[in-house]
Order: C-alpha cells, then sequence, then structure tokens
C-alpha cells in the first residue's frame, strides 16, 4: 500500500467533546490519538457546524454548511445526488478504492415510513446479505443500522454488516440484550452502565478488526477510508476492561454542573421543559425509557457517567491504535494522511446539563481534530478556529484530487503558517415539531468569544472564553459585549448566499 499518491483514513467518533483527549485539559488517557497530533498537528479549536448526528456528518461529507446541504437537522436525509462530490465520491472519481466502516447515518433511522435506504429500519430487510455499497460515494462499506444501545432488536434480515457478525451464530438478539445487562457497581443513572457484552462484540473492536482487516489486504489502489466509530454517544456503556478503568472519584468534573437558566436565552428553558420531545415513537425508547431526557445529575450519577464516558473514548484510542500500527507494518503510515474528529460534543454536565441540543456550550460545540500525513509539520498546535468541513477542502487539496469549491477551506495554510483564521461557523434550523421550540439558530466561533444568535427572535448569548472559558456570563444585552457582539453577529450574515430548501422531514432520528 505504498503509493505515489497518498492514502486517506479520517478516523472519527460520535459525540466526544474537543477536551476529552489527552492532549487537552480533561483526564482521559488517549495515548493513540495524542500519537497523531505529535506526529502531525493539533486544531485546538475545531467546531461542528451542527450538534446534530446526520447534519454534522452531512457537512464532513460534502464541505458544505447545513443550510446549503439541506440537513438542517436529524430526521432530514441527505439527498443522494451530494454523493457525487462528497469525500468518496470525488476521491473515488481520481482513482481512490472509497471504504466506509460503521456508522453513516447520511440518512434517517427511524421514519414514519419505509425510505429505501439502507440505514433506515424499515427498509433495511430489503439489502441483499451481500451488499456493501456505493452510498453516497463509498465503494466498499461495512455498515451498521443500531449503532446504538436505545433501540431494541429485531431479526434478520432487518440488520447491516455489524449486526449479522452479532447474529452469526443465531444469537444476536441474546449479545444485544446482554449490553443492556450492567455490571457491578451501579451507576446511579439510568444512561450508564457497565456493560454485561463481551469486548469482542462491542461496536467498537469490530469497527477497529475491519480497519486493520481493510489495510491488510488493500491492493494497489491508494485508498480514502472513512472508519467511524460510534461511541461515545450515550446511552453510555462499555465492556470490561474499559468500562471500569476510570475510577468515578477521581475523574474531574466541570467547575459548574447545576442547572442555571438565569441570563440565558429563552431556548435554553424552552428546549429543556417541553414534552414534545419524550413522544418521537418508540424505536429510539427501547424498555419504554425516555432516553433523550437527562434524568437528575448528582455529584455520584456524574462521576460514574463520566468514568464510563472516559472509559469508552479510551476504547476507541486502543482501536486507533490498532489503526495506526497496521499502516505501519504495511509500509504506508508516512504516506498516509490520518485525521481524528469527532461529529459533535457532549455536555456531560457542564451547567447541569447532559447529552446535547440548542445550548451551544463549548463542550459541545468544540471537537477533536488532529492531523499527521506527508508534509504536516510535526507538533504543531493551531489555535485558529476552524470546523470539521474544512477536512473535504483541505484534504483534496493535499492530495492533489480535483474537487468543486464547498463551504470550507483547505487547512494547508494554516498547517505551513502561511495563513490565518478569524472565525468558523455553524447553524441549526430548530424544528418545533422535534425540540418543542422553533429557532433559525446561528453560531459563530471566534478564538476568544462565541455568540450564538436567533435570527426569528434576535435573542441570543454571547461569551468571551479568554475571561470566562465556564460561559457563565453572558454578555449579549451587556454594554461591555456590545462591540464584540457586532463583529460576531456579521461574521455570521458573512454566510454565502447559497442556500437551498430543508430536506424533507422523513423522520425523526
Amino acid at each position: 500500500m505504498t503509493h505515489r499518491r497518498p492514502n486517506v483514513i479520517l478516523i472519527s467518533s460520535d459525540q466526544q467533546r474537543g477536551d476529552c483527549i489527552g492532549a487537552d485539559r480533561r483526564n482521559v488517557r488517549t495515548p493513540n490519538i495524542d500519537r497523531i497530533g505529535q506526529a502531525g498537528a493539533r486544531f485546538a479549536n475545531c467546531i461542528t457546524p451542527h450538534p446534530m448526528c446526520m447534519a454534522a456528518r452531512a457537512s464532513i461529507l460534502t464541505g458544505k454548511l447545513p443550510y446549503t446541504h439541506g440537513v438542517r437537522d436529524n430526521g432530514r436525509d441527505l439527498d443522494p445526488g451530494f454523493g457525487a462530490q462528497g469525500l468518496g465520491g470525488i476521491f473515488g472519481s481520481a482513482g481512490y478504492a472509497t471504504h466506509f466502516i460503521g456508522k453513516a447515518h447520511f440518512t434517517s433511522h427511524q421514519t414514519f415510513a419505509p425510505t429505501g435506504q439502507p440505514e433506515n429500519y424499515q427498509s433495511a430487510a430489503d439489502c441483499p446479505p451481500d451488499w456493501s455499497g456505493p452510498y453516497f460515494g463509498f465503494d466498499n462499506l461495512q455498515m451498521m443500522l443500531r449503532p446504538h444501545h436505545h433501540t431494541r432488536w429485531y431479526d434478520l434480515p432487518q440488520g447491516l454488516h455489524y449486526e449479522r457478525f452479532l447474529d452469526r451464530d443465531g444469537k444476536g438478539q441474546e449479545r444485544w440484550d446482554r449490553a443492556k445487562e450492567a455490571l457491578p457497581p451501579e451507576t446511579g443513572h439510568f444512561q450508564a452502565w457497565r456493560s454485561k457484552l463481551e469486548e469482542p462484540w462491542h461496536s467498537t473492536a469490530w469497527i477497529g478488526d475491519r480497519a486493520v482487516e481493510m489495510i491488510a489486504g488493500q491492493g494497489d489502489d491508494p485508498l480514502l477510508a472513512w472508519v467511524s466509530f460510534p461511541d461515545p454517544h450515550p446511552p453510555f456503556l462499555s465492556p470490561l476492561p474499559w468500562g471500569s478503568m476510570y475510577d468515578p472519584d477521581e475523574v474531574d468534573l466541570p467547575n459548574h454542573y447545576e442547572l442555571d437558566l438565569d441570563r440565558r436565552p429563552r431556548w435554553h428553558h424552552g428546549f429543556l421543559h417541553n414534552p414534545i420531545r419524550t413522544s418521537q415513537g418508540t424505536e429510539h425508547n427501547a424498555r419504554g425509557v425516555n432516553w433523550g431526557g437527562k434524568g437528575e445529575i448528582t455529584e455520584a450519577a456524574l462521576r460514574q457517567i463520566t468514568a464510563i464516558y472516559y472509559g469508552m473514548i479510551s476504547n476507541i484510542d486502543a482501536q486507533v491504535g490498532r489503526v495506526l500500527d497496521a499502516l505501519a507494518a504495511k509500509g504506508a503510515l508516512d504516506n498516509t494522511y490520518v485525521i481524528y474528529i469527532s461529529d459533535h460534543g457532549e455536555w456531560l454536565g457542564d451547567h447541569g446539563l447532559l447529552l446535547k441540543g440548542p445550548m451551544l456550550y463549548d463542550g459541545l460545540l468544540r471537537v477533536p481534530c488532529l492531523m499527521q500525513g506527508p508534509g504536516v509539520p510535526q507538533g504543531r498546535v493551531i489555535d485558529d478556529p476552524v470546523s470539521t468541513l474544512d477536512l473535504r477542502a483541505t484534504l483534496s487539496d493535499l492530495c492533489a484530487v480535483e474537487a468543486a469549491p464547498d463551504n470550507g477551506a483547505s487547512l494547508r495554510g494554516l498547517l505551513d503558517g502561511t495563513a490565518s483564521r478569524d472565525f468558523a461557523c455553524g447553524e441549526w434550523e430548530v424544528d418545533e415539531g422535534r425540540s418543542g421550540i422553533s429557532l433559525d439558530l446561528r453560531t459563530v466561533r471566534t478564538a476568544r468569544h462565541r455568540l450564538s444568535l436567533d435570527l426569528q427572535s434576535g435573542t441570543g448569548e454571547l461569551y468571551d472564553l479568554h475571561d470566562d472559558p465556564d460561559e457563565m456570563d453572558n454578555l449579549f444585552d451587556d454594554s461591555s459585549g456590545a462591540s464584540a457582539r457586532k463583529e460576531l453577529t456579521d461574521m455570521i450574515r458573512s454566510r454565502p448566499d447559497d442556500m437551498i430548501p430543508a430536506a424533507p422531514r422523513v423522520g425523526w432520528h
């Protein structure tokens, strides 16, 4: 797999905070993810363009902002026509072997009616057992229909590659149920437990195995692969030994983990207290549990949740190490761009919150972003604000692959020190039918400030991340923040005029 043209392996996790790597401020042990930054660069202020899975992933794939690709929220499917100019499509057209392993979520899982897409609960059974693509520009796929354990098991053929792996001896139901069984000690919170499912059957190990096999079996063509882990997305469950790797008494907690709604915009209260979010079908409420709820967050429960969340990340980190070692064994590591990101972050107790939503605190907005490969300077830490939607432009630039312009910009200039970046943006059309409130929510992050603005009502929040890193003091209506508010509002309004209509709502998740 040593080629003149470089290989690309994009590794992503799901719902991992930007501070939850060893190189950042939380006490998470990720020696292999850190290896990528040591051998290359770390973007310390990388944000997601959207805090929900589907829109964030569509932006990574296409390099477009959510209002430009149409996936403005979960439950709205990306048009397959974007596949040809997505990461897989442009690299495939350039002669790369294109692979996708793990959770895609380019189209909706839980829908009102069958959509005909392989990731759809009601349509997956129509996929032949030997189906492996193409899908959104990727030619070789090994995917999962149910990446998280808030859903019930369905017998094959309602499943994809991971479900067939679990059911290889007819014991898929047994293994799925065992994953939901908790080992002691009890966590005191319904969203977190140490799972009885043995590690080799867990999705993290399965994805690592498939990635190592892909690298070992790669032929003469250069490789473009997206290796997508569904953890540490909730519910927070981890097999041993990872679930017991961290002592809950020793994990670090937020400085402020009590709910505070004073001086916050109207949507904080509206989102948290609207019952509509608990009534969106049974598929994502298996066993009658509202998996979209945060429950009571005591200090003891938050310590348990955090310990398991850290363990889930360290489990992924071990698989990242296997991928790096497999590339080295193949003699291909020096000729491969390896990138590690997450689709979005997680509140993890910040301001008394758990999971995700339209309160775009830094734990939710900022994500890991590390890159190594040919020409990437070693050990460089870049503080300029960037976005995961910059990856398509960056990788096509570094690999000399032809790509139409998108909303991202190549990070090459930041890597070699010839350019700088002032801000990165995100956007979310918050749907009242799904979230209980209606917002046209725009966000901009600079090196110093974060502004979130609802264009419908004109309300917002503004924080000085240097003087107030915990985002406690909302300066939006404060005279001391007037200059920054105007400057950041102008950044939001500089968005290109290339929006398309929102993709039709086909479901909730």
